[in-house]
């Protein structure tokens, strides 16, 4: 009685040579059958080096010394994946056979980033905001380095209390101004216009900002017409009322000093006391509180309550009234500070 015959099957395919998804049949296999037999009996006519092929097995390559059969890998009716191995000069990787063909196009088919446009990231400046970086919209505002900011993006981020570092000087909206931007009707790359010259927001001008009413011109215009007042709402302005758009790093220093200097006399006045008359305001003294001052400067006297005494009171009584008692007259009991003993 013949001994009944064995059939092994697996799959075979390969993307990188085009070969679709095949089986192979193996009738009675020698036990010793290994990759490299496999390799052989699909190429019997063109073969193919096996130094520059490989098989996989779920994504692991497979040395061709692995024995088909009598292993827990390679199960019947697995699928084998034949790939071509890429030969470099040297630093690529492509001798070690550890990656496939996929492998290495994926990965040199990764674009590296390109490089930021000089011109985009100028007119970024001059028709979107700086806080949130979209389209310039009504109401728009200006801090005191010549920014744009929509001023609802910049209401937001105060309430929210998310302001970004680089903008800390700016604690409220009466750090900003206000600006009254004139839009071009050509359309185009640059959304606004200078009213008077027709010259376009595209970083290539420079433009002032007047604090006085909010109109944004250009230098041009300041040049061609020499005028103490808006030429647009005819309003007067002084110079120190012109702030620079975006301007270049000496004109934002120049800002930044002068913004600085601002700040420091407004903490200054707010610090220092206010003096009338040579005298302290907030002191008893003077009509305001209903007193009249016993003398002025350096010689006046102090003020006391019994001074203000009504006729036929004792002073001493009616200062008592304001002032605290004095502290021989009295002792501190053991359960109350405030009462004296032998007055209960």
């Amino acid at each position: 009685m013949k001994p009944k015959s064995q059939n092994f099957q697996v799959f075979f395919q390969s993307p990188d040579l085009g070969i679709p998804t095949r089986a192979v049949n193996f009738q009675n296999p020698n036990p010793n059958l290994t990759l490299h037999h496999l390799k052989s009996s699909l190429f019997p006519t063109t073969p193919i080096p096996h130094a520059s092929s490989f098989f996989t097995l779920n994504g692991k390559p497979l040395s061709d010394s692995t024995p088909l059969l009598q292993n827990r890998e390679i199960a019947p009716f697995s699928t084998l994946t034949l790939h071509i191995r890429l030969h470099g000069g040297g630093g690529d990787g492509g001798a070690t056979g550890a990656e496939s063909r996929d492998c290495y196009l994926k990965m040199y088919a990764v674009k590296k980033p390109d490089k930021v446009d000089p011109h985009e990231q100028r007119l970024s400046k001059w028709v979107n905001c700086s806080l949130s970086n979209e389209p310039l919209r009504a109401p728009v505002v200006i801090d005191a380095l010549g920014n744009f900011f929509n001023k609802e993006a910049l209401v937001e981020a105060l309430l929210k209390k998310n302001m970004p570092k680089q903008f800390w000087y700016i604690k409220g909206l009466k750090d900003m101004i206000t600006v009254e931007l004139t839009e071009s009707p050509g359309g185009g790359e640059a959304k606004f216009q200078c009213p008077i010259t027709d010259q376009k927001f595209n970083g290539k001008y420079k433009f002032f900002a007047l604090k006085s009413c909010g109109h944004v011109l250009s230098a041009k215009s300041f040049k061609e017409v020499k005028s103490s007042s808006c030429l647009v709402c005819h309003k007067e302005f002084v110079e120190s009322d012109k702030v620079v758009i975006n301007g270049s790093e000496e004109e934002v220093k120049e800002l930044w000093e002068k913004m600085l200097a601002e700040k420091k006399v407004k903490e200054g006045s707010k610090k220092s006391k206010k003096v009338k008359n040579g005298e302290e305001v907030g002191r008893l003294t003077g009509t305001k509180h209903g007193i009249e001052a016993r003398g002025q400067g350096a010689e006046s006297k102090k003020f006391k309550v019994a001074d203000l005494a009504p006729a036929h009171a004792t002073k001493e009584i009616y200062a008592s009234l304001f002032t605290s008692s004095k502290k021989q007259d009295f002792k501190e009991t053991y359960s109350c500070r405030s009462l004296p003993l032998g007055r209960n």
